[in-house]
């Protein structure tokens, strides 16, 4: 509780004051499962990029393959 609610205020005081901080959290918990959202979509490109970029750094001269899937070029962690 902040200062400005006194403990021993009255209970509809406290009610609304509960009410007021429950409402406050609500909206930076939204605010950052869309921000989760946002890093989890970047994340995802991110990782299609560098697959991308293996597949095409994994190609020879000839057209061919080198051994070992894209996967392995991916940073671990």
């Amino acid at each position: 509780m902040s200062r400005s609610v006194d403990l021993q205020a009255d209970p509809a005081t406290v009610a609304a004051w509960l009410t007021a901080e429950a409402t406050a959290l609500e909206g930076r918990l939204r605010q950052l499962r869309e921000a989760v959202q946002v890093v989890n979509t970047r994340i995802a490109s991110i990782a299609e990029s560098l697959q991308t970029l293996s597949v095409s750094t994994t190609t020879d001269g000839e057209g061919g393959h080198r051994s070992g899937s894209p996967e392995d070029a991916l940073p671990r962690g």
